[in-house]
């Protein structure tokens, strides 16, 4: 390290820092975590040690970041701090501020989809342009395996386009879960939904995952009466607000497609957080 103290040069790289642990994790508390706890490894250790700061600390943020990431799925929990639910009129103005700051929000969306390893490989090199073997070290991977991640996880990534809001295709195999599950039809279901499709329900009190096509495709079935839904974007993504008679919102979901198939369903249904989101007047 140069003649800059551990603690100043740490607060340069902070913001780098956090915004990497963002993007892998896709929520702000986890990312401050994470930065703080790469803070304690830097001042437990010898900084003469450490010839690349930069590259040690990336390292370190990443691998906090993967455990993180691997622990949620032994113990899920809500995988993003903000919605933004914008009428889906079709196309915006592009100065649109809710399109912006949903656009963003869709690219951490379609990344819950990716696996742990395939995340964290599109992240840091897509993203912040760290180096295959860098990245190879912190998850134990050779670089050309490391390529391969990425490379897959870009794949889906451009599949659902990217960061960009929901295209047609995408609503048309929203349209057909939609129409499938309200008459009950279970062979439909299972032509629209991936096999390892995950559908995440942030209750308030917790979250309940649901992994599998026929186990997603059953509760849709059941869960399908009496509900009447508005088609909207949540986070750039084709969804639906579903409203009580009295015009209070029932639950926000936000489908996320790749190849024709829907991988990922997020319901969110906690009262809270529902009154907290600035939501489309019923029936607009």
């Amino acid at each position: 390290m140069s003649d800059t103290s551990p603690a100043e040069a740490f607060e340069a790289q902070r913001d780098r820092l956090r915004a990497v642990a963002y993007r892998v994790l896709g929520s702000h508390a986890d990312a401050e975590d994470v930065v703080q706890e790469a803070w304690l490894r830097l001042s437990r250790q010898d900084a003469a040690t450490i010839h690349n700061l930069t590259g040690w600390l990336t390292t370190v943020v990443g691998r906090i970041s993967l455990d993180v990431l691997r622990s949620r799925q032994a113990h899920p929990q809500a995988f993003y701090d903000e919605l933004v639910v914008t009428a889906d009129d079709g196309p915006v103005p592009e100065d649109d501020v809710a399109l912006t700051d949903s656009i963003g929000l869709a690219l951490l969306v379609v990344l819950e989809s990716l696996r742990p390893n395939e995340r964290l490989a599109f992240v840091l090199h897509d993203l912040f342009a760290v180096p295959f073997e860098e990245i190879g070290r912190i998850l134990g991977k050779s670089t050309a395996a490391t390529k391969m991640l990425a490379s897959r996880a870009r794949g889906k990534v451009q599949a659902t386009g990217g960061s960009t809001v929901a295209g047609r295709e995408q609503r048309k195999v929203v349209e057909a879960f939609l129409a499938a599950a309200r008459h009950g039809d279970f062979e439909g279901l299972l032509r629209v939904l991936d096999p390892e499709v995950k559908l995440t329900v942030d209750t308030g009190d917790g979250v309940v995952v649901v992994l599998g096509a026929t186990k997603v495709a059953a509760g849709a079935r059941l869960s399908a009466s009496g509900v009447h839904g508005q088609a909207v974007l949540v986070n750039g993504l084709p969804g639906i607000v579903a409203w009580r008679a009295d015009g209070t919102p029932l639950s926000v979901v936000a489908f996320t497609v790749i190849d024709g198939r829907i991988v990922g369903i997020a319901v969110v249904t906690d009262p809270a957080k529902l009154a907290s989101i600035d939501l489309p007047e019923p029936g607009r």
